[in-house]
């Protein structure tokens, strides 16, 4: 299915192209839908695209040497991921799964190199992307490095993106599960005590940090995590 004017003007990285660069490749990008745990992009795979989530939810993930998911970073809608494949040509280094039912945007690698190469506030925003990629990683890396899964997932919870002190769209048990590497009854249990310390609270799909000075100090080991 081809892709609108419309709907390419939702995506930010696109949006200041004018329209007659705009036209042919609304042309040339194809839609496709997902079920939810499908995969969207395969590691390793020799087609490589950028992909722009019209709607849903991505994550992510790779595997460790022992066969465990390790959980990576979310693209929400309107973001775009397979970047590092387009920039480098080289297939990519981690899957990328539907969190949720999803739609996806796919421009093939060569043209979207194309316009990164003719359009400087492209690749400045690719560059800046990218950048921030390797931020994640080596947060990642260093919350991983810490041995109690209460704390990896007090880091975790100040490090997703937030609005007003509240994480909306919170990623579920299994999502945060994985990114802290640990089972999803350890993060259930750890919510759990979460919520009746009233360090947190759940308001539907959002979560409200209420005391994140205290997720601080248990993240930072100033403070023990609370005990039932």
């Amino acid at each position: 299915m081809p892709v609108s004017l419309q709907l390419l003007g939702q995506f930010p990285l696109l949006r200041p192209l004018p329209r007659e660069v705009l036209e042919p490749l609304s042309a040339t990008m194809s839609l496709r839908s997902f079920a939810r745990r499908a995969m969207v992009m395969a590691k390793d795979s020799p087609i490589m695209e950028l992909g722009f989530l019209v709607e849903g939810r991505l994550q992510g993930i790779d595997f460790t040497v022992d066969g465990r998911s390790v959980g990576l970073y979310f693209v929400d809608p309107g973001d775009y991921f397979g970047e590092l494949s387009v920039v480098d040509g080289e297939p990519s280094s981690e899957f990328v799964v539907a969190a949720a039912k999803s739609t996806v945007a796919f421009l093939d690698a060569p043209r979207a190199r194309d316009l990164i190469s003719v359009h400087p506030e492209l690749a400045r925003a690719v560059m800046a992307r990218l950048a921030q990629r390797v931020r994640l990683v080596t947060a990642q890396r260093t919350l991983l490095g810490l041995v109690n899964p209460f704390q990896r997932l007090c880091v975790l919870l100040l490090q997703l993106p937030q609005q007003q002190g509240s994480v909306v769209n919170a990623p579920t048990h299994q999502e945060m599960a994985i990114m802290i590497n640990a089972s999803r009854e350890t993060v259930t249990r750890a919510f759990q005590l979460l919520f009746l310390n009233k360090l947190l609270v759940r308001e539907g799909n959002t979560l409200r940090l209420v005391q994140p000075q205290v997720l601080k100090d248990i993240a930072e080991g100033r403070v023990d995590p609370p005990k039932a």
